[in-house]
């Protein structure tokens, strides 16, 4: 069984190594030669459709759901205390997160297609 401290210690390097990631995209959406359509391309990148596997923000909400998941086996009462406010956090990444970057995108690139 893994003890708490190897687990912990594992996911912060694997929030390190997703932060480093995270600031190479940053760098790139930084990048003077950056245009429209550009940008347009990186944001239907980073939120592809959840149908399709792939896309930061519904990996990130698929990890919030698995956390809220387990919430809810922890719970004492199953009230939801703990898990209702992950699902939730999921469902915002989702929805509203994605949505607003697929507007952003058609705004910058109307006629651009997802590659």
């Amino acid at each position: 069984m893994t003890s708490f401290r190897t687990r912990l210690d594992r996911i912060r390097a694997s929030a390190c190594i997703a932060t480093l990631a995270l600031q190479q995209i940053e760098d790139d959406l930084n990048a003077d030669d950056i245009d429209a359509h550009e940008l347009a391309a990186i944001l239907r990148e980073l939120h592809e459709d959840i149908d399709v596997p792939g896309g930061l923000f519904p990996a990130l909400a698929q990890l919030v759901s698995t956390a809220a998941r387990r919430a809810y086996q922890m719970e004492p009462d199953r009230d939801c205390e703990a898990s209702w406010p992950l699902h939730e956090a999921a469902a915002l990444i989702t929805d509203t997160t994605g949505q607003r970057l697929n507007w952003a995108a058609r705004s910058l690139d109307p006629q651009g297609d997802v590659e």
